[in-house]
């Protein structure tokens, strides 16, 4: 699978026009992580969204006493590293292969300068962020019982 078809099968892309989805996979890299190697710490800068073209990860996070606690498992067409990209805050969870994973990667100041020159695509994703942070408001009120 080229670049390009892997972006335009991100569910955050779905909805862009074929010349930004080209664009974006102009400025994407390869990357490679060997099963056990870490792609992103929790508290840490996001540097990238991350999108896996092979293998698979588990998310993470630590709770308030330091013990992990497993979230998630993605694979291939999963992404993941969006949310700090988008708004510049620390990662939320550390992600880590649980076997050899192959993604591509979007540099933050890449993307972030994309979104400048094409203000277009940020339109577009917009919706698709704001559904998934209500989603998961949902399910955060589910889980508590408490409003958010």
């Amino acid at each position: 699978m080229d670049k390009e078809q892997a972006l335009a099968k991100v569910s955050l892309f779905a909805n862009l026009d074929p010349k930004y989805i080209k664009g974006m996979a102009q400025i994407s890299t390869e990357r490679s992580f060997k099963a056990g190697e870490t792609l992103m710490k929790q508290g840490e800068d996001g540097i990238g969204l991350y999108i896996i073209l092979s293998g698979k990860v588990k998310i993470e996070k630590a709770d308030p006493s330091g013990r992990q606690v497993e979230l998630a498992a993605n694979g291939p067409g999963d992404i993941m590293g969006e949310m700090a990209v988008l708004d510049g805050a620390k990662r939320t969870a550390t992600v880590t292969a649980t076997e050899p994973t192959t993604c591509l990667v979007l540099a933050s100041w890449e993307f972030t300068s994309f979104m400048k020159a094409h203000p277009e695509v940020a339109i577009d994703i917009l919706p698709i962020v704001v559904t998934r942070f209500r989603q998961t408001n949902d399910a955060l009120i589910g889980v508590s019982g408490v409003r958010v």
